[in-house]
């Protein structure tokens, strides 16, 4: 991930100064542990400034509006009390070529601040720390004791002490070429490194697109360098230090990350504002389903295995109990011909009551028939006992492998990350495993359905034209089926495999053709644990024939008056590629 360095926040504090100061504070959100929001308005717009402490993704800009879930985080209700209603009046960069920003809060605009909130971008140090007006710490995002660092402490009731300054020295626009060129190349080596090292406030980033733009290679030694790839570099160089002198920046998307100067963009940016967001959150946005993905596969893969097992288990005990009728067979054999027992036997042979087969049963020398008979009864009364103690576990069991499956099934078409909804997506799998018990929830900020917002359906047509919803997680499915599904519609599901469930939407009156048919199961196959099948059964029925279980989990149903359509998954697979 790209990160934010002095020339990308120098673009970006250019345009916050420019539209939004003075604003006023109306509201401070804590989005998650290393981002804050806060609600600005001016005379001519209002919206929300992006303050980040993450370590890959510090940054500062105009964003999103955050989601409208409680925010528990001391941070930020320590600043609300602060803050919240007073004016923006000031960002300042605490010093040359520092990535360390001043923003200064004052009653009202003119009036000296009344607060300091200081916004260190440095990657992993990254911080977010509020003073009083003469520097005195109120609160920190991230506290440092004098143990973690005995140059700069950050506690809470301490002075604010600037980041140590830069050594080395600043890039100018005064400096002559033959100066510059002397010191990146006093000692030879990859031109990539020896463009950093003289200077300091250069990012490899910024390194990289000047030797780009220069169209040299970076690697390539200082020494190789002819007098005309030097001047080539050296006008990229003047070119950045007049753009941030001037002030005039030109964001946009490259192939690998963004810039705010131009060079090798493959997608402009309306604003440095723009492209921070869009290009953090979707950098963001890969991350965290990477991590869902792992996580909740890993955890449904354990849960799973230990679940099989103790299937197996019980499956064996079911096994030995469907034996019980052959002890009470021997025992009854014994009872009615204990007359023919003898001491010392250790096996006797008797006729089968049924067949007049013979049957060989072994006798302890210890025991008589008799005894013996009655260990055998005993030993029918407890398989009879343990089938019946069994069956409901294992039926509890089975339900519970069921369900796993199902939500397994939904993970199988987010593969990979291609849009916010697959986010959104696997976190409502993730809240649904939280509410079921199967994950705990480390934030303890967990949501009911109601107020969790809820990814969208995936959303097709039909060849003649009629709306096809499938959904993405249990969740969904549940909604789906029983809020979203009218009387007119019809209900798809895999048979006997778990999978999404899907509504092909009807108006009254108008008849589905059976190429509308296929194509819905074509996709239901593809949505399910047979996507990898040549095809698949699929059935479908009228919404009002589908029905919840009393106590059943998220996405589990029966059904009736079905009907039957194989689907296949490979089918379904080319059209949701050509129509998603």
């Amino acid at each position: 991930m790209q990160p934010v360095d002095f020339t990308t926040l120098a673009a970006a504090c250019s345009e916050l100064r420019a539209a939004w100061l003075p604003a006023r504070c109306e509201q401070v959100y804590q989005r998650d542990r290393a981002t804050l929001c806060l609600a600005l308005r001016t005379l001519k717009q209002r919206s929300w400034l992006t303050l980040s402490w993450h370590p890959e993704a510090a940054r500062i800009h105009i964003g999103e509006a955050p989601p409208r879930i409680p925010d528990t985080f001391t941070f930020s209700q320590q600043l609300k009390h602060q803050i919240n209603g007073l004016a923006l009046t000031e960002i300042a960069v605490t010093s040359p070529w520092e990535r360390t920003l001043d923003l200064q809060f004052a009653r009202r605009p003119g009036d000296p601040p009344k607060w300091h909130l200081y916004v260190e971008i440095m990657g992993k140090y990254s911080n977010v720390i509020l003073t009083t007006a003469d520097h005195q710490i109120v609160t920190v995002a991230h506290q440092v004791s004098e143990k973690q660092s005995s140059v700069r402490p950050l506690l809470t009731g301490q002075p604010y002490l600037t980041p140590p300054s830069l050594t080395g020295p600043f890039p100018n626009l005064e400096e002559s070429q033959e100066r510059w060129r002397e010191r990146i190349s006093l000692i030879p080596g990859p031109l990539k490194r020896m463009l950093l090292k003289p200077y300091s406030g250069i990012s490899s980033s910024l390194a990289r697109s000047l030797i780009e733009a220069a169209e040299l290679d970076p690697d390539q030694s200082t020494e190789s360098l002819s007098d005309r790839d030097w001047r080539r570099l050296f006008d990229g160089w003047r070119a950045w230090l007049k753009a941030l002198a001037d002030e005039t920046f030109q964001p946009g998307h490259r192939q690998d990350g963004y810039t705010v100067l131009g060079w090798g963009i493959t997608t402009p940016a309306a604003s440095v504002q723009q492209l921070l967001t869009e290009y953090y959150t979707d950098q963001l946005n890969r991350q965290a389903f990477s991590r869902l993905k792992h996580q909740l596969s890993q955890k449904l893969r354990s849960l799973l295995t230990k679940l099989r097992v103790k299937a197996d288990l019980f499956e064996s005990r079911l096994h030995q109990s469907d034996q019980a009728d052959e002890y009470r067979q021997r025992a009854d054999l014994l009872m009615a011909y204990q007359h023919t027992w003898r001491p010392g036997m250790t096996v006797i042979s008797l006729p089968d009551f049924a067949t007049g087969e013979s049957v060989d049963i072994e006798l302890p020398q210890d025991k008589t028939a008799i005894q013996t008979a009655q260990a055998l009864y005993k030993k029918h009364q407890k398989l009879k006992r343990a089938r019946q103690a069994v069956e409901p576990l294992m039926a509890e069991v089975q339900a519970e492998v069921d369900y796993l499956e199902q939500v397994e099934a939904s993970l199988l078409p987010l593969q990979a990350y291609e849009t916010p909804e697959d986010v959104l997506a696997i976190s409502d799998i993730r809240d649904e495993l939280i509410q079921q018990g199967y994950l705990a929830d480390p934030n303890q900020r967990i949501l009911s359905q109601r107020q969790a917002k809820l990814s969208s359906f995936h959303r097709y047509r039909t060849p003649q034209g009629f709306e096809v919803l499938i959904g993405r997680n249990n969740l969904q499915n549940d909604q789906l089926t029983f809020r979203v599904a009218t009387d007119y519609d019809l209900w798809f599901h895999t048979q006997e495999i778990p999978g999404s469930h899907a509504l092909l939407r009807l108006e009254p009156g108008s008849e589905p053709e059976e190429t509308d048919l296929q194509f819905v199961a074509d996709l239901v196959a593809y949505f399910s644990r047979a996507r990898q099948a040549d095809q698949a059964p699929v059935v479908y029925t009228k919404p009002k024939h589908v029905y919840k279980p009393k106590g059943a989990r998220p996405g589990m149903v029966i059904y009736k008056q079905e009907r039957i359509l194989w689907g296949q998954p490979q089918q379904g697979k080319v059209s949701a590629q050509m129509l998603g």
